[in-house]
């Protein structure tokens, strides 16, 4: 790889680059059962084409999305980029969600594992392959007595050779376990930033040899330092309703939030790093399980967080420093 490093994939053995691009903004608008936005405002498909293409000029090789980025879309998107590149590349995508393509709106849930094969199916053929790397299941609250015969579907997928691997994407340890006892269980995918992670699944991710993917590592875009207190989102942006993030209140920035990455900026901006490459470096630091995903509209974008990788973790002393700021 160009001027990346990389980790391994859990106990899959699969290398990726140490960071991968997560596609949910590329899928575009698409809204949820209460006709909530849950996309990120519009989006341009041949930009997120040429972006997908200059990361894999950069090195990254590693691509997570969803069947329901953009009710399909952006999975669509993300196949047509990667066409006569397959061999190189390592695809995740997710299940549980129903959706209607047409309206781009989610309809309900399903966690069953008759629909995580049928879903699967509709993965392959968006993304135009014939096997899913890392396929995850993206309830996260479903309950955890019923997730057993869901996981052990994925167990016979693996078998088939339509996956290699599988994950569940929750922040809760509980759930985390019951995916952990399969035997082709090689990563959680979890929310993990420099403000907020659940250190117990980190530490049974290192415990038990899984990855760590890491959605929202630059804290839905508040790590990039772009925002203020007077910052307000678009009617379509899914941060205008995130009333379950903590980072997000009322459709603006956290002030609290603000506060705390003026304190630690100047660590994280240390060596000629941007705020967002910092936020990354942070997260490489703490665990070597670590793979974060940040998100990208454009080619600046995935630019910037992929020559985060030149820039390498930060140093345990830089680590230190920020756990004592964080708690003033």
């Amino acid at each position: 790889m160009n001027n990346t490093f990389s980790r391994q994939l859990g106990r899959s053995g699969i290398q990726v680059s140490a960071m991968g691009l997560g596609c949910w903004a590329i899928g575009g608008p698409f809204t949820s059962p209460g006709n909530v936005p849950v996309g990120w405002s519009a989006v341009d498909d041949g930009e997120s084409i040429r972006a997908i293409h200059r990361a894999l000029e950069l090195g990254v090789n590693f691509f997570d999305t969803s069947d329901v980025y953009g009710a399909g879309h952006s999975e669509e998107v993300l196949g047509k980029a990667l066409a006569g590149r397959r061999d190189g590349v390592v695809i995740a995508t997710k299940f549980g969600n129903v959706f209607d393509s047409p309206t781009r709106h989610v309809t309900g849930e399903d966690g069953s594992p008759e629909h995580a094969r049928q879903a699967l199916e509709a993965s392959l053929r968006r993304l135009n392959t014939d096997y899913i790397d890392l396929y995850q299941f993206h309830l996260s609250g479903y309950p955890p007595e019923k997730a057993a015969p869901t996981r052990d579907a994925l167990e016979q997928l693996v078998e088939e050779g339509k996956i290699r691997g599988y994950a569940w994407s929750t922040d809760s340890l509980e759930r985390v376990k019951v995916f952990a006892e399969g035997p082709h269980c090689i990563a959680v995918q979890q929310h993990m930033n420099v403000f907020s992670y659940n250190a117990e699944i980190l530490a049974l991710c290192e415990e038990r040899n899984l990855a760590s993917v890491n959605r929202s590592p630059l804290a839905m875009g508040l790590l990039t330092g772009k925002f203020q207190e007077s910052t307000r989102f678009p009617a379509d942006d899914v941060r205008r309703n995130v009333e379950w993030y903590e980072g997000i209140k009322g459709g603006k920035p956290n002030p609290a939030w603000l506060r705390k990455l003026d304190a630690i900026r100047q660590i994280l901006t240390s060596e000629g790093r941007t705020l967002a490459q910092g936020a990354l470096a942070w997260i490489w630091a703490r665990s070597e399980n670590t793979i974060p995903i940040p998100g990208f509209k454009t080619v600046k974008q995935a630019e910037e967080n992929i020559n985060a990788m030149q820039f390498g973790p930060l140093s345990k002393e830089q680590m230190h420093q920020i756990d004592i700021l964080l708690v003033q």
